[in-house]
């Protein structure tokens, strides 16, 4: 069984396909685009055979996550995809947009990696995967916030590696680069023009690039963990 945050669109939905077609059951959630997460679980079901369970809900409250684990009896990987940017000055950054960048980035994979982790001691066995930025490492101007919490995410990524390997469960990170999603919409077309004269590979990523890792991730061995692996093109 695996479970894939914010999976109705983008990233998330690859992964989703991804692990479908490798034969894992599916917990998908998102927080507003109930119908279209709906329309991908009876999709998979359909092409793979697999059950797929959704799940509509703000996972950077505590109490949902709690309600979404409420209806888990067994885990074997976590990939905590759900992210949201925020482009500007920090001076123009808000309160409530520090507050809601930050429970979506940063604290719903704590809350949702706490709650996995009981499942996994059941099976001495576990996989998390967190679906990070470069951005976390070299930082973005005018997307400090952002860089801000994928940094965070990074580093709890290497602790809890450190905390869960002799219970055999891996904890990695996927640092992406440019890659064509929504979240990326706000490029203009010179601008993604400009971008992608930079990265060697000379295009952005896809999110299927990234389904593709999140799998081999999956099937690694217990000695692959603590890393933050980046995915783009050459570019940092």
């Amino acid at each position: 069984m695996a479970m894939v945050t914010g999976a109705s669109r983008g990233i998330g939905r690859a992964v989703a396909k991804k692990l479908a077609s490798a034969g894992y059951d599916l917990i998908v959630t998102c927080v507003h685009q109930t119908e279209q997460l709906e329309t991908l679980a009876q999709e998979l079901k359909e092409a793979y055979g697999i059950n797929c369970v959704t799940f509509t809900g703000d996972l950077s409250d505590p109490a949902v996550c709690a309600d979404l684990f409420g209806r888990v009896n067994t885990l074997d990987v976590l990939v905590n995809n759900a992210g949201i940017s925020k482009v500007g000055l920090l001076t123009d950054l808000s309160v409530e947009d520090w507050k809601e960048i930050v429970g979506i980035n940063l604290s719903a994979p704590v809350y949702l990696s706490k709650l996995a982790i009981p499942l996994f001691l059941q099976k001495k066995a576990g996989c998390i995967v967190n679906i990070s930025s470069v951005w976390g490492e070299a930082g973005a101007s005018t997307e400090v916030a952002y860089s801000a919490t994928k940094g965070g995410l990074n580093a709890f990524t290497k602790a809890l590696a450190k905390e869960l390997a002799p219970s055999g469960i891996r904890v990695n990170a996927i640092a992406c680069g440019l890659i064509d999603t929504q979240m990326n919409a706000h490029l203009g077309e010179d601008e993604m023009r400009d971008l992608i004269a930079q990265i060697p590979a000379d295009r952005a990523g896809t999110p299927e690039d990234v389904a593709d890792l999140v799998l081999q991730l999956t099937q690694s061995g217990t000695y692959m963990t603590g890393q933050v692996i980046g995915l783009d093109g050459g570019w940092m």
